[in-house]
């Protein structure tokens, strides 16, 4: 498994993470069977939020419950999670007493001191950026986290967050797949009049995030666009796409899952990507992806068969 060196942190993390926001209802022993399996692939890395689950913090504590890490296994993995949402509502909330709560219950539910990288999670429309830093600069004095970052946030709201947090954002966390990448797709259609995907809905933000060193986090990365199911397999709506997955699974010993995992892991930007699945052979597929380059013809096969046009 590669790695990859967040700038502005000490963190060297797998290029492939293991999100948890589906373990709620997993036993101890199904919980255990799924991370050992990351960890023996080479994931180093657990994404985690407060909300994941049926109530807050369900999954945190079912991650807590079940692994009762030693300080000696805490250090060898990347523990990340998310607060800022709140599902009665559901709403925003960026205070620094949400953000102070919310750290709080993580800790507890997950058995842990610290968290290696705390995001925001989506942006509050009632953000006061010095809310946000004087509870980041409390988290941070205490050592109860150590990095800090933002999910699904533009340029502008990283700017924002800017003027008053003074430790580093070096994580945003965004919806990316072969199908569902505005991301990437509006600037090679930019100046085509008319067309859809020569529409800007990011505000630059793949640019943006590298010249700012600033990691991109793929969640959702086989998912057709919003939570509508998965497009590997799916050859009724995507044909063209999944004969050129299974194509090139083929030519390189590895699974169409895999396949669409290096799709997100070839380009220069260094992403990673935040796997949903709770199967360990799922995991295993994806690690494998991870470690295959695919050339550039590979790489825009795939991008104009999801739909996407090349001028």
């Amino acid at each position: 498994m590669k790695k990859i060196a967040i700038a502005r942190s000490t963190l060297n993390v797998s290029s492939v993470v293991l999100g948890l926001m589906r373990i709620g209802a997993m036993k101890d022993d199904e919980i255990r069977k799924l991370i050992d399996a990351a960890m023996a692939a080479g994931i180093n890395m657990l994404d985690h939020a407060d909300i994941y689950g049926d109530s807050t913090h369900q999954c945190e504590k079912r991650f807590g419950e079940a692994m009762k890490l030693s300080a000696a296994d805490r250090e060898k993995i990347v523990i990340q999670s998310k607060a800022g949402i709140v599902k009665e509502g559901p709403y925003f909330d960026f205070s620094e007493a949400h953000i102070l709560q919310a750290v709080e219950g993580s800790l507890k539910a997950l058995k842990t001191d610290y968290l290696d990288i705390l995001l925001l999670h989506r942006p509050d429309a009632l953000v006061e950026p010095g809310e946000v830093a004087a509870a980041f600069d409390k988290l941070h004095a205490a050592g109860k986290v150590r990095n800090f970052g933002v999910s699904n946030q533009t340029p502008g709201q990283i700017e924002l967050l800017k003027t008053s947090v003074r430790q580093p954002l070096i994580v945003n966390q965004v919806q990316l797949s072969i199908t569902h990448a505005p991301l990437i797709a509006q600037g090679v259609a930019i100046n085509m009049a008319g067309l859809e995907q020569s529409v800007d809905r990011t505000l630059g933000l793949l640019d943006y995030s590298r010249k700012e060193a600033m990691t991109l986090q793929a969640w959702s990365p086989y998912q057709k666009a919003w939570f509508d199911g998965s497009f590997v397999g799916d050859r009724k709506a995507y044909p063209d796409l999944n004969k050129a997955l299974d194509e090139i699974a083929s030519a390189h010993g590895i699974t169409p899952t895999g396949v669409a995992t290096a799709w997100i892991t070839r380009h220069p930007a260094k992403m990673q990507v935040v796997l949903g699945t709770t199967k360990p052979e799922r995991v295993r597929e994806a690690v494998a992806g991870a470690g295959v380059t695919l050339s550039r013809e590979e790489w825009y096969r795939l991008f104009r068969t999801a739909g996407y046009t090349i001028p």
